[in-house]
């Protein structure tokens, strides 16, 4: 039956709860849509990334290893940012080395860094498990996660509920590798890898230090040619390049299924490279890759 509303018996307070509902519901998800955490690549040098973490709500920013701070200060603007927080994986020149000017054109801005790691310009020391803040709605936890460097910091980035969350890792892992082993052990990468970054949500974006994704891949290939989502994984990133686009984000997942050094703990694998544990596939497989010397492009 049908239901006039100019009938006299019509009772509007039965048939406004819908109404109400559907704009309570429109309204949370506008609300939800501006309320987001907005990360935004920013190419640095040759092949380095920096990376813009906003909170959408209060336009509060950090910064990931501002290199060149002009650019970083320019991308700020451009998009109403203002400026809070530096946040230094480790203390590489082409991590840290902007630190010192972005304090000078950014008074009072803090910048963060690992503990044992003489990060330049540092102001704020990080342990193992502190949390900072950004803006209404973005926590921010440090991951010491060791080995490139002996205090490199990876930061695990989380804002509402309903946003995947985001790791940002430096050289520690980069999209189907990792950093070389500079100040640590085969044991460290592996627990940095295989224990804490593992641990993270699946779902969790991997933002890494470098554009080194096509070479790590064709790498991978040289550890398990039978893995398709290497395969897969390797034409889509060569068709991102080709079209000046970033491979990365990754995912915590996607580096499970195509990662040669964070797959080390599978027995496969072991067996692939001649080992028997997962540290002795890890050391075995970094040398494998620091002797590696590509693919080499077919003359014309």
């Amino acid at each position: 039956m049908e239901v006039n509303s100019q009938d006299p018996s019509f009772n509007v307070i039965e048939h406004r709860p819908k109404i109400f509902i559907r704009r309570i519901i429109l309204l949370i998800r506008s609300i939800g849509h501006t309320l987001k955490m907005k990360v935004i690549h920013i190419p640095c040098l040759e092949d380095n990334y920096s990376y813009l973490v906003i909170d959408e709500n209060t336009k509060q920013g950090a910064v990931v290893d501002p290199v060149e701070p002009e650019k970083i200060i320019k991308v700020a603007k451009e998009n109403g940012v203002e400026l809070k927080l530096v946040l230094t994986t480790h203390h590489h020149w082409d991590h840290a080395g902007g630190n010192e000017k972005i304090k000078e054109l950014v008074p009072g801005i803090k910048v963060y860094g690992g503990s044992v790691d003489n990060v330049k310009g540092c102001t704020n020391k990080l342990e193992n498990g502190d949390k900072l803040s950004l803006g209404d709605s973005i926590n921010i936890l440090s991951l010491h996660t060791p080995c490139h460097t002996k205090g490199h910091i990876s930061y695990y980035v989380t804002g509402k509920e309903e946003e995947d969350p985001a790791v940002f890792t430096g050289d520690t892992l980069f999209v189907a590798g990792c950093g070389k082993f500079f100040e640590g052990t085969a044991e460290q990468m592996h627990e940095s890898l295989c224990v804490t970054l593992a641990s993270l949500p699946k779902p969790t974006k991997v933002y890494c230090g470098h554009e080194y994704t096509v070479k790590n891949l064709q790498f991978a290939q040289t550890v398990e040619p039978d893995n398709e989502k290497i395969s897969e994984k390797l034409s889509w990133a060569q068709k991102q390049r080709e079209s000046g686009l970033p491979t990365i984000p990754s995912t915590i997942e996607q580096e499970l299924e195509t990662n040669p050094f964070m797959r080390s703990d599978l027995p496969q694998i072991q067996e692939k490279v001649g080992c028997k544990s997962p540290v002795e596939a890890m050391r075995e497989i970094r040398q494998r890759k620091d002797n590696w010397r590509g693919i080499c492009e077919p003359r014309l």
